[in-house]
């Protein structure tokens, strides 16, 4: 076989496996488990009445990692919004949030915090793959980072749990 041939065969032969290696990776089971970690950063705008009262809105954007990678959710991005208020002492924080997979699937997820510190996340609706999908979900805050500029945040955290798609 001709040395040109051979590299032609060899670049088919990769590119075949690399595609059918893409293909399977997006074809995950109906139900499962998932665990995956991730990563935000973001601008908000406070408003400060007196001790006890104020709101906080924010934006922010990230990334999500799969543990192991390769898993269902890895390598999503996501945008959430969300508002945060205090109360005659007592904080109330809620944000709804964006995902978007690779093949442009998207995931509506809320997001409650409890006065204790744990955090309630709600599957709202899908698009493609994910319509109807259910999950049930366990954060667990990895920490916050060090403003890299007045009005911003960064932080991470992991959530595990089992899906079921439609």
């Amino acid at each position: 076989m001709k040395e040109t041939t051979f590299r032609k065969y060899c670049v088919l032969l990769a590119s075949i496996l690399v595609m059918s290696g893409i293909a399977s990776a997006n074809n995950f089971p109906k139900e499962g488990n998932f665990d995956f970690t991730s990563c935000w950063s973001g601008v908000n705008t406070e408003l400060s009445f007196s001790r006890g009262y104020s709101g906080t809105t924010y934006e922010m954007t990230g990334t999500q990692l799969s543990n192991p990678p390769g898993g269902i959710f890895d390598k999503n991005t996501f945008r959430c919004v969300g508002m945060n208020t205090m109360i005659n002492g007592k904080l109330s924080s809620s944000n709804i949030c964006e995902a978007v997979d690779a093949d442009g699937h998207k995931r509506l997820t809320q997001f409650y915090f409890k006065p204790d510190g744990t955090v309630v996340r709600e599957m709202v609706a899908g698009t493609g793959k994910y319509e109807g999908m259910t999950m049930t979900t366990t954060v667990t805050t990895l920490g916050t980072f060090n403003p890299i500029k007045s009005g911003t945040f960064q932080g991470c955290n992991r959530q595990t749990g089992t899906y079921k798609m439609k």
